[in-house]
């Protein structure tokens, strides 16, 4: 009795790499076709094999087909079915072609429809940002430094700096677009094949923009995956930093925001308790995608030229990568426009007279004394505050003066509206300008999606 380990399982792919089925069935499609046009194989066994194909992909989709872990992978799998469904003519598909080109196309189609699938429901949260800020966009809110009150903005100016961190992501995608978007196959498996296939067919057949120029790259290239994670890596860190403000502003220590009931959660012991789970599960998975992203790199980065079997594991950790970012992307685009903002709360806080420290020395800039002077008194004032207890607006105007002469009472018409209306300058925070801003951005979006090429 033989009981050595059977271990055959360690280089079996088929239970992840099956999700490539769609992109690998339109390969193959589409080499009959170009073996057939360039007279390599019948135009007979060509119809044959596409209607095979055709069949192969039914079967996948109605959940019949006889998926066999023996056969290793996604290639053997469906080149196996479709000589059962259509007998020798399918042996002539693989003709001109490895599976070292083959899975190199099937990720590059993969990786085009994850970038256009991200990119449409960035689009999306977007737009519910920028509805949260037409909604709420004469609102005047602390902002932060250091996790401290630092100076008044505008509600919407906070919610647009989001919209531009997403819309980095958004051409950072696209980049990774524009170098995916290379066809390899007819690389073979890695010098080329000895067959006159025209690869310039198969590009347009596919969708491709252009043809690989060295072989033994094309076959061994996944910079296009890393570019991929490594765009989601700052993507996810993007959402992880929005997770955290809205956990921080829907805490009672802030009461600045209330998310909808759906994206919250209770306690098994206290009842009063509405937990920002999704939020705090966006930040967490951030980390996920991280890890993803350095293996993938970690995988790469001692491989000779050119196919090697570890490039096997590029995909699991993509896949995964692909699977959070978008289900992220939909639950902020779902959570984002139910969230209300407490406008009494933050104004108020917004206007508490120590958030106007730096607009009370600018005053006296205004009145000719230089900033570094006025940087001082207001640094003596505030402490002066600190000590007695009280607020800047409660101090009388005499003790203003015992700082300096120069105040006087028109220290105390400064307000949160009017520190913020003061920042009149192009990306500042006065109304004027986060109109302009986000009007910019509704057009920004609104030409996205006319003109988009997905």
């Amino acid at each position: 009795m033989n009981d050595a380990p059977n271990f055959a399982a360690y280089t079996v792919s088929i239970h992840y790499d099956r999700r490539l089925y769609r992109q690998d069935i339109a390969g193959s499609v589409a080499h009959a076709r170009m073996l057939a046009r360039q007279g390599i194989i019948s135009a007979e066994d060509a119809a044959a094999i596409v209607d095979g194909l055709g069949r192969v992909r039914q079967e996948i989709e109605d959940g019949a087909f006889p998926w066999d872990a023996s056969l290793e992978d996604l290639h053997m799998n469906i080149e196996r079915r479709l000589h059962r469904l259509i007998g020798p003519a399918a042996g002539r598909l693989h003709t001109g072609r490895s599976r070292n080109d083959q899975i190199a196309l099937d990720m590059r189609l993969y990786t085009r429809e994850a970038v256009a699938d991200a990119v449409a429901g960035l689009r999306g949260v977007q737009r519910a940002l920028l509805g949260l800020a037409r909604r709420y966009q004469p609102v005047v809110m602390p902002g932060y430094t250091h996790l401290q009150r630092a100076q008044p903005v505008l509600f919407a100016h906070h919610l647009l700096a989001y919209f531009e961190m997403f819309q980095r992501d958004i051409g950072r995608l696209d980049d990774c677009r524009r170098r995916a978007d290379v066809l390899p196959l007819g690389s073979g498996a890695l010098a080329g094949v000895p067959y006159p296939t025209d690869r310039e067919f198969l590009a347009r057949e596919l969708g491709f923009s252009r043809i690989s120029a060295n072989s033994m790259d094309a076959v061994s290239d996944r910079d296009f995956v890393v570019e991929f994670m490594a765009a989601a890596a700052l993507c996810m860190m993007h959402f992880s930093r929005m997770s955290e403000e809205l956990i921080l502003w829907a805490s009672g220590e802030f009461g600045f925001i209330r998310l909808a009931d759906e994206f919250t959660t209770g306690s098994s012991i206290m009842p009063q308790k509405r937990n920002p789970d999704f939020a705090e599960l966006a930040r967490g998975k951030t980390g996920r995608v991280y890890g993803g992203l350095m293996a993938l790199l970690t995988t790469l980065k001692g491989l000779p030229l050119t196919y090697n079997r570890d490039l096997q594991e590029d995909k699991e950790g993509f896949f995964d990568t692909v699977d959070t970012l978008q289900t992220t992307i939909a639950v902020f685009a779902a959570m984002l426009p139910g969230l209300e903002l407490q406008t009494e709360r933050v104004e108020s806080l917004a206007g508490e007279s120590g958030m106007l420290a730096t607009d009370l020395a600018d005053y006296l800039v205004g009145k000719g004394v230089p900033f570094r002077e006025a940087h001082g008194i207001m640094r003596e004032l505030c402490r002066h505050c600190d000590r007695q207890g009280i607020g800047l607006a409660e101090l009388p105007l005499e003790q203003y003066q015992r700082f300096s002469p120069h105040f006087d009472r028109g220290v105390y018409g400064i307000t949160a509206a009017a520190s913020a209306a003061a920042r009149n300058n192009p990306g500042g925070t006065a109304p004027p300008r986060v109109a302009e801003a986000l009007a910019q951005a509704e057009r920004a979006v609104a030409e996205s999606e006319s003109g988009a090429d997905y």
